[in-house]
């Protein structure tokens, strides 16, 4: 993996950069559409290379553990030959789902024992399983085996967990190095900071993951219901600390305006369910704002349901939603990844010509309002 900026924001620490992998090339800032269980919900292959074109799409280690299992991804060949993705994918260790399981699981130093939402049988995820298993589903990208503290998260709880995540990671990056690709590309393995809310774990745990020599690092634990304050915060701190010259990840953020606001203080890879989750819900994400489709006001509005999306009107769109007709999940959710891509794409131009820092103030209160 190799990693090149190519501008940057004089007034902010936005950047705009590549990343070369043996999938192709990412270019940054960029947000990742999220396929968890190796596809993004509803939408076939063709809408993500060819319409809305993404660079690279994430998949999730504990939910192909589990389905299709590890045996059928190795005999497939990995994720790229099995989904059919000839593009670059980041997969998430896991350790964010083991969090979300709070009522069935078992920390402890081996790792994690948790009860499958399949079927109730019961797993461990060590550092170095979750290794041998993004080994055999082949992601370009993978993750560090981590706990997500959730929030709120007083002090020496947040402590002890990071220390665990960070004997975690010196463990994963040690079976990293005993282990090799198993289909003939280079994966590179991504730490994680953590630290909850507070400053001095969080510093201390961004001096640590950079023992490891990584190519790139991720930031971890924000998002999950902290205020929208202290994810900055906390993005500020840990930025200002990790390397310059390697790649910046905010895991499970977020909103638009987040997504701004994080690139802004030099954060290049994003994803977040929110384009797809909310989308089947009726949620359009638009440059002028959010709309709830569902809403009777777009009852009779035969106008485009927005410029990224002129095949349909509002009111056609309000329809299929009203009706339960599956088409329906499905624009929304095309409108909103179209307009997540749209957005940081916007951003990475507007870096180039140097006028972003301008640009971001004025985007940031429009894709906020409520329509």
């Amino acid at each position: 993996m190799k990693f090149s900026i190519s501008h940057k924001a004089g007034e902010s620490h936005a950047r705009a950069g590549e990343i070369t992998t043996d999938h192709g090339v990412v270019r940054t800032p960029i947000f990742m559409p999220v396929g968890t269980a190796g596809t993004v919900k509803s939408l076939h292959r063709n809408f993500l290379l060819d319409d809305i074109n993404a660079d690279i799409i994430l998949g999730n280690t504990y939910h192909l553990y589990l389905r299709p299992g590890n045996e059928i991804m190795h005999k497939a060949g990995g994720i790229h030959a099995f989904s059919n993705w000839p593009r670059p994918v980041l997969t998430d260790s896991g350790g964010y789902q083991v969090y979300s399981l709070s009522g069935a699981r078992k920390m402890k130093e081996e790792g994690v024992v948790f009860q499958s939402h399949i079927d109730g049988s019961r797993h461990l995820f060590t550092p170095e399983n979750v290794i041998d298993t993004q080994r055999i589903i082949g992601a370009d990208f993978i993750m560090a085996f981590d706990e997500c503290t959730p929030y709120p998260c007083d002090y020496s709880y947040a402590k002890k967990s990071m220390e665990l995540t960070h004997r975690w990671l010196a463990r994963c990056f040690e079976q990293f190095h005993k282990t090799k690709s198993l289909y003939g590309y280079e994966q590179t393995l991504m730490p994680i900071v953590q630290g909850s809310v507070y400053s001095d774990l969080r510093k201390k745990s961004a001096e640590f993951v950079q023992t490891m020599n990584a190519e790139a690092y991720a930031i971890g634990g924000l998002s999950v219901g902290e205020p929208v304050e202290d994810m900055y915060r906390m993005t500020d701190e840990v930025t200002a600390i990790l390397p310059i010259d390697k790649p910046r990840y905010l895991m499970g953020v977020g909103t638009p305006a987040n997504i701004l606001e994080c690139i802004d203080r030099g954060i290049d890879m994003f994803d977040c369910v929110m384009p797809t989750r909310n989308g089947r819900n009726g949620a359009i994400f638009t440059e002028n704002g959010i709309m709830n489709i569902r809403n009777k006001k777009w009852a009779e509005s035969f106008d485009s349901l927005d410029p990224l999306t002129p095949e349909y009107s509002k009111a056609y769109v309000r329809h299929l939603f009203m009706s339960g007709e599956m088409l329906g999940p499905v624009v929304a959710s095309l409108q909103n990844l179209r307009f997540y891509l749209w957005l940081v794409r916007q951003a990475r131009e507007h870096i180039i010509a140097g006028d972003f820092a301008q640009w971001k103030k004025e985007m940031v209160i429009k894709v906020s309002a409520k329509r």
